[in-house]
């Protein structure tokens, strides 16, 4: 099994919807994990071109319960990926999605709502 470690920024939330009960938000998504096929002699990481992403393993993250999502690609896609001498690769992906929220609107306008963002990998 390989570890892989995970941290999200949240750089906007766009628009909440009452009436299609979800929300959009854009993220920075980050992922590092070691895979020793990729070490290498050095001390400065490799900083590689985000089309190169095809040619390397990586996580199969998705986020649970999106209903439609995207990745930036003006002017190029918006990731990065830098392989370290170890092997780690650390791996950034700027997203926008739009999530179901269940929203209980009874009490509404005193209302209170809580919605979540999930990210799963089917491995």
């Amino acid at each position: 099994p390989v570890s892989v470690g995970m941290s999200m920024d949240i750089a906007s939330i766009d628009t909440i919807s009452e009436i299609n009960m979800d929300y959009t938000a854009t993220i920075f998504l980050r992922q590092r994990w070691t895979d020793e096929r990729l070490c290498f002699d050095g001390n400065k990481s490799l900083s590689l071109d985000g089309r190169l992403v095809e040619m390397l393993w990586v996580p199969d993250t998705f986020i649970v319960d999106s209903k439609k999502s995207f990745l930036h690609d003006v002017t190029v896609e918006n990731r990065l990926i830098r392989i370290y001498p170890n092997g780690t690769v650390l791996y950034a992906i700027r997203i926008t999605t739009t999530v179901s929220c269940s929203m209980d609107l009874t009490k509404y306008p005193m209302d209170k709502q809580t919605c979540t963002l999930q990210l799963e990998s089917c491995k």
